[in-house]
């Protein structure tokens, strides 16, 4: 286990803990979860990197990772991009997003997203539309201690069908958050926007693409495999996975 002053370290003097939060599992049912948490204004894209291979996560000016007694369901993923190869269900995602084209900039919140996002979460998580307001919205995704690009994703009409908020680290990006138009979910924009970012790691030279983290037996996290070959975080260290 590493020392916790090399987290310090890597989080800098004007970091402050947030201690220890136990709150309900997100990810599986009858479950607490306990996350190790810190607020800091800013961090460099190759410490934040470091700390990912820490096992921790960035959200808004939050990076915090699980420390669960008894549990390492949560285990962080990277996609090796070299060797990935779309399988064939991927390639009909592709075709059959052949006429969406990426744009990719500094983050930016406009109404036009917002509005996108609210419908995203309607019809993702119906009810909690009235937690997505402007600010909200601008504190946890659009707000960044470290490099952050905005991948906007529009048809051949213009229109914006999806967004992606990239960390960009020295030798990766990492898949901060995915919206999408609920009304173009035949298209699997999920599966397509993960698949155009690896492409763009690739071009940029990019050795891995994070994902955030693997769950066993959460559903909603377990896609994450799809994308192989790739390395999960086991015991503080990387190990090949295949699905």
């Amino acid at each position: 286990m590493e020392d916790a002053g090399q987290i310090q370290g890597l989080l800098g003097p004007r970091s402050v803990s947030l201690g220890l939060a136990a709150h309900p599992c997100s990810y599986l049912d009858g479950r607490e979860a306990i996350d190790e948490g810190y607020l800091t204004l800013q961090l460099s894209p190759a410490r934040y990197q470091r700390l990912m291979d820490f096992g921790f996560r960035r959200s808004g000016h939050i990076v915090y990772r699980p420390v669960c007694q008894g549990c390492q369901a949560c285990q962080p993923l990277r996609v090796l991009v070299e060797e990935f190869k779309p399988s064939k269900s991927q390639r009909r995602v592709l075709k059959r997003n052949a006429d969406v084209v990426l744009e990719l900039g500094e983050p930016s919140l406009t109404p036009e997203k917002l509005s996108l996002y609210q419908r995203y979460l309607e019809f993702q998580h119906p009810g909690t539309r009235q937690d997505a307001g402007l600010e909200t919205l601008r504190d946890w995704l659009y707000s960044s201690c470290t490099a952050t690009l905005e991948a906007c994703y529009r048809d051949r009409s213009g229109r914006l069908v999806g967004v992606t908020i990239l960390d960009l680290c020295p030798r990766a990006l990492s898949s901060v958050y995915h919206f999408f138009e609920p009304q173009e979910a035949k298209r699997s924009l999920g599966v397509y926007s993960v698949l155009a970012e690896i492409e763009l790691c690739r071009a940029k030279g990019l050795p891995w693409y994070y994902l955030g983290f693997w769950v066993k037996g959460c559903p909603k996290m377990e896609y994450k495999s799809d994308y192989a070959p790739f390395e999960l975080m086991v015991g503080g260290r990387w190990v090949r996975g295949e699905n």
